[in-house]
Parts: structure tokens; C-alpha cells; sequence
């Protein structure tokens, strides 16, 4: 009888320890989804932002919100960008907040598309190397929201019309236009354009997503420079990443409203024979086309045939 009892529990204790190691060896939800949702509640929605990575990119990543009103949306979002401040602990791994520490909001208005908002003085107390990527970021988080278009900034009741440090001059009424992460090719300074790609880049586990706003004298239409940049090798840094294959063509495209379609070559396809299309290869294609042509919704065709179609919306 003791004998039977003994193996009944080294059966029981076997089985235990080979379940944790099957839980092990294949987890239920993987790394890069622990990282983002970690802090989350169960009333929280997930908002995207635009937040400094580990390399000095204004980054877009995402962050659990409460709010739904648009305005206050706005002013959750300013409190996560806020260095040191009580959404700290919502910031995911490998992401920081710039706006500089115990910044307060005087006001804040939301009339008409356009969202103003009157900082104290602390906001001007950024570094030089920081303070186009401060206004990057702002610009770029709150214009992710619904019904916000455009951005005023004011500090304690003055427009800022020049970056605190360098001076160098801004527009009064800010939005996407303004560019982020820029970098400079050019051979002449006319006929200057400039062009939003997004990449992507990697957090240990974490896949996110990286906006280059290239300034040259390309002249192409945004469409083919933005497939061309994607496909390019090598890629623009090395950390920075494109999955697009160098060997996928853009046959033809027709923009109707907000959505356009394209037409590929097979290679487009990541796996021929399920005809997949990798997730950062449509994020990224209609990521670079929502900026700079205000593209909601891209249809994925092959020789012909829509294979896929990804719809993006602001945060609701």
C-alpha cells in the first residue's frame, strides 16, 4: 500500500514538472505583448503615442488610456509625455517621456480641429539637443487623436514661435507637416520635398514603429518614393528595418478618396504559397502613406486579385 502511495505521488510530481516545462518551452502570450499590456486594467483603451526610444527616435508606441472625450484624451497623453510624472509606470520598456518634468497645462482648448494648449514655464526647460523632438512629439501624439488636426503651443500665455534654445522659428499652428526625425539629402534648396517612411525597429522582444521624415530634392510622386524607400537596401540604419523584399514591384496604384489600392508582383508575398503578407510590411506602407497622403485604408492586389486590406483609424 505504501509502496502504491509513493508512486501514485512521483507520478503526480512528474506530470506537475513536465507541464510547467510545456508551459515553459511554449508560453501563452509572448514577450512583446507582455511588454505593452503589462500595466494595463481592464477599463483601460490603448491609445498610441509617440514617445523617445533607447536610440533618441520619437517613436510611436502605444499606452493604456481612460479617456474617450477627445479633449481629455489630449490631456492624458500630455501627462504620459511628462517626465516623471503619475503615468510613469504606463510607459512601456524602452521608452521615455521628454516633456520636461513638473511641466504643468494652464489651459487647454479643443475648438474646431484645433487644439490649444498653454504650458507653464517649465516646458521650456529642454535641452537643445531635445527640443525639436520635444515639439515632434507632442504634435505627432496629440494629432494621433481623433478630431485634433492641429496644435497651438503657449507658455504661461505666450505662443512659442521659436525653439527655446536654438531659436529656430516655428509655425504658429503646428501639425504633421512639421516632420519628424528629419534627415537632410539634398543637392540643391529648391525644389525641396520631403517625405514621411516609417520603419521598424525592436525593443528586446518589442516590435514598434519608427517615422524618418527624409528631406531631398526627389520629385517623384509620395507613393513610388515611399514603396522605393521601403524596399531599399540597405536599410536606412541598422537599426531600422524594412520588410518590404527588394524584389517587389509596384505595378500600378489608384487613389480613390482615402483608400488607395495597390498592385504588386508576387514577391510582395512573404510566404508564396499561403500568399501572406507580413504585418510590418502593411503597417508600414500604410503607416508612411497616412501621412503624407491622409490614406486611411490600403487593398493589397496580386496579379489581380485583392489579397488583403488593413484600415487604419485615430484613436477613437
Amino acid at each position: 500500500m505504501l509502496k502504491k502511495a509513493s508512486f501514485r505521488r512521483i507520478t503526480i510530481a512528474t506530470c506537475a514538472l513536465l507541464i510547467i516545462g510545456i508551459l515553459y518551452l511554449f508560453p501563452t502570450k509572448d514577450s512583446s505583448s507582455y511588454e505593452i499590456t503589462k500595466n494595463y486594467n481592464a477599463n483601460a483603451n490603448i491609445s498610441n503615442i509617440f514617445l523617445l526610444d533607447e536610440n533618441n527616435y520619437v517613436a510611436m508606441t502605444n499606452v493604456p488610456t481612460t479617456n474617450t472625450d477627445s479633449l481629455k484624451l489630449a490631456q492624458e497623453l500630455i501627462q504620459t509625455l511628462t517626465i516623471d510624472n503619475n503615468k510613469s509606470q504606463y510607459i512601456p520598456n524602452g521608452f521615455k517621456a521628454i516633456i520636461p518634468k513638473n511641466t504643468k497645462i494652464n489651459s487647454i482648448d479643443l475648438k474646431d480641429g484645433l487644439l490649444k494648449i498653454d504650458f507653464s514655464k517649465e516646458f521650456l526647460n529642454i535641452s537643445r539637443k531635445n527640443e525639436e523632438k520635444l515639439i515632434e512629439s507632442i504634435v505627432y501624439s496629440l494629432t494621433s487623436i481623433k478630431d485634433i488636426n492641429n496644435v497651438m503651443i503657449f507658455v504661461d500665455g505666450q505662443i512659442l514661435n521659436e525653439l527655446p534654445n536654438s531659436k529656430k522659428a516655428l509655425p504658429q499652428v503646428l501639425n504633421r507637416s512639421i516632420g519628424v526625425n528629419k534627415t537632410y539629402d539634398l543637392e540643391s534648396f529648391k525644389n525641396t520635398t520631403q517625405t514621411t517612411i516609417y520603419y521598424v525597429s525592436k525593443y528586446n522582444d518589442l516590435y514598434y514603429y519608427v517615422p524618418i521624415t527624409k528631406i531631398d530634392n526627389n520629385q517623384s510622386n509620395k507613393v513610388e518614393i515611399i514603396i522605393d524607400e521601403l524596399k531599399s537596401t540597405p536599410v536606412y540604419q541598422t537599426n531600422l528595418m524594412s520588410y518590404l523584399k527588394a524584389n517587389a514591384e509596384l505595378q500600378d496604384y489608384e487613389i480613390i478618396e482615402n483608400s488607395i489600392n495597390l498592385s504588386f508582383n508576387e514577391y510582395l508575398f512573404d510566404d508564396l504559397d499561403k500568399k501572406n503578407i507580413l504585418e510590418e510590411v502593411k503597417y508600414t506602407i500604410l503607416l508612411s502613406l497616412k501621412d503624407n497622403l491622409d490614406i486611411t485604408e490600403v487593398n493589397f492586389i496580386v496579379n489581380n486579385e485583392q489579397i488583403d486590406s488593413l484600415v487604419l483609424k485615430n484613436v477613437e
